[in-house]
């Protein structure tokens, strides 16, 4: 692996840092947006039950908001459960917005490595280049320059194009996550909406 590391020069350096940061976002999004953490199934008929049992309690405003994205949207909806339809639709968005914001966390970082990994492969190509034509000289050309420009070149073509397809296929999949949750959690707020003030059974 060292060897690889010494071939491919000192461009290689900056896409091993992208690789690590790629795969800690990518891991740290597969833990953090998981339906059960972020919509679990059957939450707004769990929330509701407990609402109607005791009515709309610090402590079950307190339990709700602990459950996640979704908790805390219906807990923003049971606070102001005596307020008026288009109140609590209008405190549900505020704080959708910012879950929203939440879950969208780390998946700019992720997206821009995704564009920056082949153009640092591509400075490593151009830094071989450089190498293989400086290896050219009037006495004749230096192969051990040669083939050091060449590995440069070639090595670091392939470490931008190896971190980018895995970033850009998990930051699209992140991305369509986040947008089905968000339209879960929409459908599950107004749910909550209706069966509170009576419109749904």
């Amino acid at each position: 692996m060292w060897s690889l590391i010494q071939a491919a020069g000192w461009p290689i350096w900056p896409l091993i840092v992208a690789s690590i940061i790629a795969l800690a976002l990518i891991f740290e999004r597969l833990w953090s947006l998981r339906t059960s953490v972020v919509a679990p199934p059957g939450m707004v008929d769990r929330v509701l039950a407990e609402y109607r049992s005791g009515g709309a309690t610090p402590e079950l405003l307190a339990k709700t908001a602990a459950r996640g994205p979704l908790g805390r949207i219906l807990a923003a909806g049971l606070a102001n459960v005596k307020a008026p339809r288009p109140v609590m639709k209008e405190a549900i968005e505020e704080v959708g917005r910012v879950v929203t914001h939440d879950l969208d966390r780390f998946l700019t970082t992720l997206g821009t490595i995704a564009a920056m990994a082949p153009l640092l492969g591509l400075l490593g190509t151009v830094i071989g280049m450089i190498e293989i034509f400086g290896s050219q000289g009037t006495a004749g050309s230096n192969p051990i320059q040669l083939a050091h420009g060449i590995s440069i070149a070639l090595y670091n073509t392939a470490m931008g194009i190896i971190v980018a397809v895995p970033a850009l296929i998990f930051y699209r999949h992140f991305r369509a996550k986040v947008d089905a949750f968000v339209v879960e959690m929409e459908q599950q707020a107004i749910k909550l909406v209706d069966l509170v003030h009576g419109e749904r059974t």
